[in-house]
């Protein structure tokens, strides 16, 4: 598993912020740290939901928010102040020998590929951040919209690949977009569903894919 697969399957939000030291009642209320919260009106569990300022996402989100660190640099506390193993993306031409790739293909190809994988990230993650606000529960005891938990479950993958692509040296980028293609493409697949939640029509959503 990746950091951010292994941390979300070890760690909860209400161990991690009773971790860092956030007091949590019994029914798993804390008071917001993302806003002046007198009364608690943070639910913690699995994931958070403050029903205050609407802040919610699950423990990486959380620990982000939290320390002000990118969602990247958020896994990686997690994985480092819990002690959670995970395993760690290898660029190429580490561990078995790969093939080599022709760098005259490479430099004619790569650069589109990775304008058109970044745009994708970018709409989808869109995509999801209006679900999350849209589709966000307004009590504790109501039933979580599927579209809100699908939301919770892939911004920090989508901003974990999107991070890549910003930021990481030429050789990770590569193997990101050998390794993550597929699912990338996916996503935009997902952009041009007819039913999409939302605002605007889905040939407006599609189109902004082309």
């Amino acid at each position: 598993m990746n950091v951010y697969e292994a941390v979300k399957s070890t760690v909860t939000t209400r161990q991690a912020a009773e971790y860092y030291g956030i007091k949590v009642t019994g029914r798993g209320m804390a008071r917001c740290p993302f806003h002046h919260d007198r009364h608690p009106s943070m639910k913690l569990d699995q994931r958070f939901h403050c029903f205050g300022c609407q802040a919610d996402g699950d423990v990486i989100d959380f620990v982000a928010g939290y320390f002000s660190l990118s969602v990247r640099k958020a896994a990686l506390k997690l994985a480092d102040d819990f002690g959670i193993r995970y395993e760690k993306q290898r660029p190429p031409n580490r561990g078995k020998r790969k093939k080599k790739v022709k760098a005259a293909s490479l430099e004619q190809n790569y650069k589109k590929l990775e304008r058109q994988c970044f745009s994708i990230l970018g709409q989808y993650r869109e995509h999801l951040l209006f679900w999350k606000k849209q589709y966000a529960p307004e009590e504790p005891d109501t039933d979580w919209d599927p579209r809100f938990c699908e939301a919770l479950d892939r911004i920090p993958r989508v901003e974990y690949l999107k991070d890549i692509l910003l930021c990481a040296p030429l050789e990770e980028r590569v193997e990101l977009l050998l390794s993550a293609g597929k699912e990338i493409l996916g996503y935009a697949g997902k952009l041009q569903e007819p039913e999409t939640g939302t605002a605007g029509s889905p040939e407006t959503v599609a189109g902004r894919v082309r």
